[in-house]
């Protein structure tokens, strides 16, 4: 199965790339000081894998296109970078102390099942941070105003995989290779069936209506 950014990827990496400088910018504070293994899931092209491993981590990316790989082992040779399925991954439990899922719920139709791999591969106690697209306001049932007003349309209840819509930026991202929607609540409660805890709740950048979730959590021990 051909991944949604193969023939994508060059384009996909000028077009966030311009915003990627304000992600990184969060990540240090959000991820905090670490060590040991860091999963970067979803890792794209690359963009974010420095930031991670500023943070005290060593690295290890995953993606499923070919096509972003290639460019992010172009962007940093230093971090492996392997070819996967976020919710069938190629690693044994308790194998890292950090995973981060950075953009990833709205290219990804099982978000629930990522996040059960994730904690599983987590070591107890590990980190996940998720940041990425706020389920609210932020998404294909969202259509942005010039003014700065969002309308959120009733589609906000259909989960999975949405349908073009009118009022979607006609060449964006949403277009190209379309878009998957978690609700809020699914969102939450996929942390919580999973075995994460949730630490604590972020919504950056400070904007008066805010795009952006991130969410820090821990693998309980199980044990316990």
């Amino acid at each position: 199965m051909t991944a949604r950014y193969d023939g994508q990827a060059e384009w996909y990496d000028e077009y966030i790339g311009s915003n990627a400088a304000v992600t990184i910018a969060d990540l240090g504070d959000l991820l905090g000081p670490g060590e040991g293994l860091c999963l970067d899931l979803g890792c794209g092209t690359g963009l974010y894998l420095d930031a991670i491993r500023s943070t005290g981590r060593a690295v290890v990316g995953l993606d499923r296109s070919a096509d972003q790989l290639s460019l992010a082992r172009r962007r940093d040779g230093a971090a492996p970078l392997l070819q996967g399925d976020a919710t069938v991954l190629p690693f044994a439990a308790d194998t890292f102390g950090t995973v981060t899922a950075l953009w990833i719920s709205t290219d990804i139709a099982d978000f629930a099942g990522l996040l059960r791999e994730a904690a599983r591969v987590l070591r107890p106690g590990g980190l996940l941070l998720f940041y990425g697209v706020h389920p609210c306001f932020n998404g294909p049932h969202i259509e942005t105003r010039e003014d700065g007003a969002v309308v959120i349309h009733p589609t906000y209840r259909i989960t999975g995989w949405h349908k073009r819509s009118p009022w979607w930026r006609k060449g964006g991202v949403r277009e190209r290779v379309g878009m998957s929607h978690v609700p809020l609540a699914d969102l939450v409660n996929a942390f919580i069936d999973a075995g994460l805890g949730i630490e604590r709740v972020y919504e950056p950048q400070r904007r008066p209506i805010p795009n952006v979730l991130a969410v820090r959590a821990v693998r309980r021990d199980s044990s316990g």
